[in-house]
């Protein structure tokens, strides 16, 4: 986390996305000391945030509250942090974004605003192929087999 002005220890983190990079992603960092909120849209994934000790909060509801976190991490791969989001983040607000293609961030809105970005784009993929072909075959697996082939 160089590229923050403060530890994850105390850090208000917003983790948007409640799919297995979200849902792990609040567990590690709530591990690491973080007060996260997880941003999503369904009800039950809102009330798992709640036992983890997470705040949680809907994501069709984004634009009214950014101002408070130190730390966004996007992992929806769907535009959910546009200009208006964005002009409400703090100065030193650090976005990360983990979504495939397209992304969830207007990267030109960030680059005029000034708000500090960082695509990590193919993750594991990128860093740790192997790992990441081996959940694509276990996944592929299981479909096989839930769908009778």
């Amino acid at each position: 986390m160089e590229e923050l002005p403060i530890t994850l220890h105390g850090a208000r983190v917003l983790v948007i996305g409640a799919g297995r990079l979200g849902k792990v992603l609040c567990q590690q960092l709530k591990g690491l000391g973080a007060r996260v909120t997880l941003c999503a849209r369904k009800y039950a994934d809102l009330a798992w945030a709640q036992v983890w000790g997470c705040d949680a909060a809907r994501s069709d509801q984004l634009d009214s509250w950014l101002c408070g976190y130190d730390l966004v991490i996007n992992t929806v791969p769907a535009l959910l942090l546009g200009r208006e989001a964005l002009g409400q983040l703090k100065p030193d607000c650090l976005v990360i974004d983990l979504a495939s293609k397209p992304g969830g961030v207007d990267f030109d809105a960030a680059r005029e605003l000034g708000v500090r970005v960082i695509w990590a784009l193919s993750l594991p993929g990128k860093v740790a192929p192997v790992t990441a072909a081996l959940a694509i075959r276990d996944t592929l697996y299981n479909i096989l087999s839930e769908s009778g082939a």
